[in-house]
């Protein structure tokens, strides 16, 4: 199965950089993913998903969320915000 969005048209979205998409990415996956571990705690900390997938995978949904412009960073001096 193809995914979708492509990954060249992401990598368009961060600049042209595949580094920045992956560590974007890496990212918010990891905040969805304890968005969902912790959901029935009441902790709110984490944002939940920004946008509706077919998927249940963290990552996938970040990069949709990407995709969609939903997901914000910031390239700094010492990573990726």
């Amino acid at each position: 199965m193809l995914m979708k969005p492509k990954i060249d048209d992401l990598v368009e979205r961060t600049e042209y950089s595949r580094f920045t998409l992956a560590i974007a990415a890496a990212k918010r996956a990891r905040q969805i993913n304890n968005y969902y571990r912790h959901l029935g705690e009441g902790l709110g900390q984490e944002a939940p998903p920004q946008v509706q997938s077919a998927s249940n995978k963290p990552l996938t949904i970040a990069l949709e969320e990407l995709a969609q412009d939903k997901l914000e960073y910031e390239r700094t001096a010492e990573g990726i915000k």
